[in-house]
């Protein structure tokens, strides 16, 4: 279970910034951006200062020395405290090992797909398909110049995002022929729910009609739900 203060991954960056060396936000932003950490983990440069505050009222971060460079604001600088670098390693290992579910906003559109008609469903995962195809060819280009520039220890989480792209891709792909070839489960009633309603049907009879072509599948569910209650 996640402890307290663990939900914002930026945190944990800023521990790992601090533990290299004491930092003050404005640079801890500017190295994130730099190691292009804005890929993986949400990054405003608004709210890491509220991150920054937070660490340092939970004790694992301290200010060390504000400063002053010229006409700029003073600038606090951060160190991270012997409580912040066990919660870094302990949080960083949690992560790593454990298994968190995820909410994905393209998961959550694909459990609320059967709200828009097939066809439309087909058109708008087209595009998906082709952006995803773009974004996959243009980041293998980045990786391939990298060798030599960057080490690999520095580009595994680009590695991982490309794994996931490429997964993505090949689900897409197998879903569209499925439902351009009328072979995706369901499809007609699908199908069928969207017609009735066009043509000014009630909720209670699209219902009705959706329980009853779905009543095989509805039985294996309840069938399955009483053996594993």
């Amino acid at each position: 279970m996640a402890r307290r203060g663990r939900a914002n991954p930026l945190a944990l960056a800023v521990l790992t910034l601090v533990y290299e060396r004491p930092m003050h936000p404005y640079e801890m932003s500017g190295t994130l951006r730099e190691r292009h950490k804005e890929d993986s983990i949400k990054l405003n440069y608004g709210s890491l200062y509220s991150v920054v505050e937070s660490l340092r009222k939970r004790g694992l971060v301290e200010a060390q020395e504000t400063v002053r460079e010229g006409k700029r604001p003073e600038r606090t600088i951060y160190r991270i405290t012997d409580a912040g670098a066990t919660e870094m390693t302990d949080w960083l290992s949690d992560l790593m090992a454990h298994p968190a579910k995820e909410f994905t906003q393209f998961e959550a559109a694909l459990s609320l797909m059967p709200i828009l008609p097939p066809d439309e469903v087909i058109r708008l995962l087209e595009i998906r398909l082709r952006t995803q195809v773009l974004n996959k060819k243009k980041h293998d280009g980045l990786l391939a110049q990298a060798p030599g520039r960057f080490p690999r220890l520095f580009l595994i989480e680009t590695e991982f995002q490309q794994a996931l792209l490429g997964a993505e891709i090949e689900f897409i792909r197998g879903l569209l022929e499925e439902l351009r070839s009328g072979e995706f489960p369901g499809l007609r009633a699908w199908q069928r729910q969207h017609d009735l309603r066009a043509s000014g049907a009630s909720p209670e009879e699209v219902v009705a009609v959706l329980t009853e072509e779905f009543k095989e599948e509805m039985s294996w569910l309840d069938q399955l739900d009483s053996e594993h209650p």
